[in-house]
């Protein structure tokens, strides 16, 4: 019997590790953790799961590396009640199997609000998605300042510090896994103390081309831009991605060294390799989730919603995610070829998100109203041609890919969208996935997908059309190639790469130019 190429690549990922991480210790940064702590009504605490994508893609971490250490924020009233209780040191986490270790930072509410929903949230977020226009620019006044300087940069401060107090307590420095958009002055704060530690820092969201930057001022950006070429590694999703990187090194920061067929970098006395590593799932555990009681219980509650054709799509309640014009779509196909009215449902199941940013709070109104406004006009009593599950119920939209004939991914842009690699896998009507270009995930899908540019509302509803009509056997023959692109690449490859290339920094090696 021939052994699974999947089980041999994590065997071969563990060994990896063990013998990367033997004498080196490793510590992760990033906004988020992996668990939560609730306050039950006794006031004990009560652990969960950790949200958030970039959680969800280092939790896998645990499965192959069993002795690391966690930095975060405390992001709740159980997070810093956990943390006070560790006296701000670092403690065991519950995860069985594992020697982990989580150091909450705690920062002050008021710090944490500017730091997160200011310049994060309402500033960072929408320029690296090209959010930002004539009309919509965040206008960089007082407050925004303020939340750089009494936000952003001192929680990044407290993480930074935080992590060299860990640091410093390993021998010889650690390896420094820091991640997103959150933490950009992380890496430089910590090689300023600790210059023989290696540093990756691992960016899921895209990154613009350099003249977008200069929307914000250039005390920031530059700031920015110094604070990466700290580390060792700067790790983003597409060969796209880090093409604008590089480029905006050799725009925005004078002096420095930018060598395209090399990847690097050199600048203040330091080379730093710039890499893409597309992100991806754990096939493994999402197929036995997929099988389990729990999304099986989920495929019956969900069963009287799907149609003789069901679109499905599944998103954070996020502008960039594109969810209005993918309705919009959806409206002309209803209105121009109204022999599917009664028998093609969309089925979107979407997740709450930033509620405390006023864009994201009128986004999601603009959606319901619009949903709304498409049963009204093209449904009846016995049938509405529009579903929305509402709720954070990772689960449930598990079980609704599962029976999706079209699955619909049309952000504006977005750093890769595991969405438009989850519905492939766990599928099994042989469905049609319909993807954005500007969706990081196309780079690799796009050959087996129906691509769609983000803003044609025209094509969007064509597409729609060809995907409901295909013939079964080229569906079959795209979700096959789908499949298999995704297997060849799923997280144990993600993680394998990027340890690769730190196996290369502790032996003094060169790092593979990707």
């Amino acid at each position: 019997m021939l052994s699974d190429p999947g089980t041999d690549r994590r065997a071969q990922l563990v060994r990896f590790c063990q013998e990367l991480f033997r004498s080196r210790r490793l510590i992760i940064a990033s906004n988020r953790g992996p668990v939560q702590y609730n306050v039950a009504e006794d006031g004990e605490l009560e652990v969960s799961r950790g949200g958030g994508g970039v959680v969800t893609a280092l939790s896998s971490f645990g499965c192959y590396i069993k002795d690391y250490t966690w930095v975060c924020c405390a992001l709740c009233e159980g997070d810093r009640l956990a943390g006070q209780r560790a006296r701000n040191s670092c403690f065991r986490l519950p995860l069985e199997g594992q020697k982990a270790y989580l150091r909450f930072v705690i920062p002050p509410e008021n710090a944490y609000h500017k730091y997160y929903n200011i310049f994060c949230n309402s500033l960072l977020w929408l320029l690296q998605h090209y959010m930002c226009d004539s009309c919509r620019t965040p206008t960089v006044d007082n407050r925004v300042y303020d939340a750089w300087q009494n936000g952003y940069v001192s929680v990044n401060r407290a993480i930074a510090e935080a992590t060299i107090a860990e640091a410093k307590k390993a021998d010889p420095p650690p390896v420094v896994m820091i991640h997103d958009y959150q933490l950009y002055l992380v890496a430089g704060y910590i090689r300023s103390q600790m210059p023989k530690a290696i540093l990756q820092h691992f960016i899921h969201i895209p990154w613009p081309d350099a003249r977008y930057w200069q929307l914000l001022p250039s005390m920031m950006y530059r700031s920015i831009l110094e604070s990466l070429c700290a580390a060792d590694i700067v790790g983003l999703q597409t060969r796209r991605d880090a093409h604008h990187f590089l480029h905006t090194c050799e725009f925005a920061l004078p002096g420095a060294e930018v060598d395209p067929q090399s990847h690097t970098i050199n600048w203040n006395g330091h080379r730093t390799t710039v890499a893409s590593y597309p992100i991806s799932i754990d096939v493994a555990n999402l197929m036995t989730l997929a099988h389990s009681p729990q999304v099986r219980e989920y495929e019956e509650q969900l069963h009287p919603y799907f149609a003789a054709q069901t679109i499905v799509r599944v998103d954070r309640t996020d502008p960039s995610k594109n969810i209005v014009r993918g309705l919009r779509a959806f409206r002309i196909l209803l209105e121009r070829q109204p022999q599917f009215r009664g028998k093609v449902r969309l089925v979107s199941f979407l997740v709450p998100s930033r509620s405390g940013v006023k864009l994201y709070q009128r986004y999601a109104q603009e959606v319901m109203e619009l949903v709304a406004a498409i049963n009204a006009k093209y449904g009846d009593e016995e049938w509405q041609p529009v579903k929305v599950f509402y709720e954070n119920n990772y689960p449930q939209a598990i079980a609704g890919l599962r029976h999706y004939d079209v699955l619909l991914v049309n952000p504006v842009l977005d750093g890769m969208n595991l969405v438009a690699k989850e519905g492939p896998i766990v599928n099994t009507r042989d469905g049609v996935l319909i993807l954005s270009e500007g969706a990081g995930a196309h780079e690799q899908l796009g050959a087996s997908a129906l691509s769609v540019a983000p803003a044609d509302l025209e094509g969007t509803a064509q597409v729609l059309y060809a995907a409901l009509t295909m013939p079964l056997e080229e569906r079959k023959r795209r979700a096959a190639a789908l499949r298999k692109a995704i297997e060849a690449e799923d997280i144990t490859f993600w993680l394998y790469r990027q340890f690769e290339d730190i196996k290369a920094l502790t032996q003094k090696q060169p790092v593979k130019a990707r």
